[in-house]
């Protein structure tokens, strides 16, 4: 394992429920698109590639992430698809990919650096956790000392597993060498008949892989799906400028 780190980015998510037309990604934060503040803080590390996943109509964010590189993904069939659009442009990358979804504009160089330090470690995959102040319906993070056994969604949560204040924040590390393979071994069993970036926990400790978990601060994980959580952003971004 080489010390090289690749990004990831799912951008292909519109703008409905942000009751605009933009794609969700191009909302501005502190007047730049939220895609941009993930790509200036991954320009500002020591970073091989970025790849962005973008909508089949994602010329805007095509334009925005250059010159990166982007990759469509033509049918919205889950997170753990996203990611595997980008198969073809990651070329058997031998490192730490980050996966970022691409409303999160908040993460810091700093919990970057430090998850792809846990894929150097050893560890396969890496989930970029929270504590927030409410659990509410996020999914559990079930950890055994250091080692992450699974992530649990809410609806599929027993009441101890809904007692667990560990969430999960979408972010992700893993070792470039298993990435792929953990993907193409992700079903699609499910109500939405979707393949979840989430179930990559299982089945890698399936393959005998390690899985961990580091803790971010809720502010900085925070995403938008919905103008109010846009707002709250603004917010935390000028707490995080003064800070």
């Amino acid at each position: 394992m080489n010390n090289k780190i690749a990004a990831v980015i799912l951008g292909a998510g519109k703008g409905t429920r942000m009751k605009s037309d933009l794609p969700k990604v191009m909302m501005p934060v502190k007047g730049k698109p939220m895609i941009r503040h993930i790509i200036d803080t991954l320009e500002s590390m020591d970073i091989q590639k970025i790849v962005t996943v973008i909508a089949p109509d994602g010329n805007l964010v095509k334009a925005e992430v250059f010159p990166h590189q982007t990759c469509v993904q033509t049918e919205q069939l889950g997170t753990g698809h996203a990611v595997n659009c980008a198969k073809d442009l990651m070329q058997n990358f031998d490192g730490a990919v980050l996966v970022i979804f691409g409303d999160t504009p908040l993460i810091t160089k700093q919990t970057f650096l430090s998850a792809a330090q846990k894929v150097f470690d050893g560890y396969a995959v890496v989930v970029l956790g929270f504590t927030p102040a409410d659990a509410a319906r996020y999914g559990r993070l079930k950890m055994q000392g250091n080692e992450l056994v699974k992530i649990v969604e809410y609806k599929d949560a027993t009441d101890a597993e809904r007692a667990i204040t560990f969430c999960n924040s979408g972010c992700m590390a893993f070792d470039g060498k298993y990435l792929f393979e953990i993907l193409s071994k992700i079903g699609n069993q499910n109500a939405a008949g979707e393949f979840y970036l989430t179930d990559a926990v299982e089945v890698a400790r399936q393959m005998g892989l390690k899985c961990t978990a580091i803790e971010g601060d809720p502010k900085e994980v925070a995403s938008a799906n919905t103008q109010e959580e846009l707002a709250l952003l603004e917010q935390y971004f000028s707490e995080q400028s003064h800070a």
